[in-house]
C-alpha cells in the first residue's frame, strides 16, 4: 500500500482463481476491511464520499461496526453445470436475470447512469418505448 498514492498500478490485491480447462470454477479474495482504505480506493477511481455512500452505502454501512479481515470464495456452480451438460456458455444453464424484473435487491441495481460515464464512452440512451 506504500505505492497507492504514487504508483496505484503496482498495488496488488489478495486474490485467487480456481481454473478447470480455462473455465473459472471460482474466484475470491481477501476484502478490503478498513473503512478509510475502502474510501481511498474510491477517491483513486474517482468516486466522492458522497457518491460513494449513495451507491455503495449498503457495503460501507457495516465498517462503522468493524468489520473483521475477512476473505470469501465463490464457487461457480453454474459454470461446473454448464462444463458437465457439455455447453460452451453458461447462461445455458443460469436464469438470467436472476430475478423477473432484472433488479439487484440488495445493492438497488440497475441505477441510473451517470451522463458523464456516457459521454466518456460515447454512448447515449434511447429514449423509453411509448406505453400503449
Amino acid at each position: 500500500m506504500a505505492l497507492f498514492d504514487t504508483e496505484p498500478l503496482k498495488v496488488r490485491a489478495l486474490a485467487y482463481d480456481l481454473v478447470l480447462n480455462g473455465w473459472e470454477l471460482g474466484s475470491g479474495s481477501i476484502r478490503i476491511h478498513e473503512p478509510e482504505m475502502q474510501r481511498r480506493v474510491f477517491n483513486q477511481l474517482g468516486i466522492s464520499d458522497e457518491e460513494a455512500d449513495k451507491r455503495f452505502g449498503f457495503f460501507l454501512q457495516p465498517f462503522k461496526y468493524g468489520a473483521p479481515p475477512h476473505g470469501g470464495f465463490a464457487f461457480g456452480i453454474d459454470r461446473l453445470a454448464a462444463i458437465l451438460a457439455g455447453e460452451e456458455n453458461i447462461r445455458e444453464v443460469i436464469a438470467f436475470p436472476k430475478t423477473q424484473s432484472g433488479s439487484d435487491p440488495m445493492t438497488n441495481a440497475p441505477t441510473p447512469v451517470d451522463p458523464s460515464h456516457l459521454a466518456e464512452l460515447g454512448l447515449r440512451l434511447l429514449p423509453p418505448p411509448a406505453s400503449s
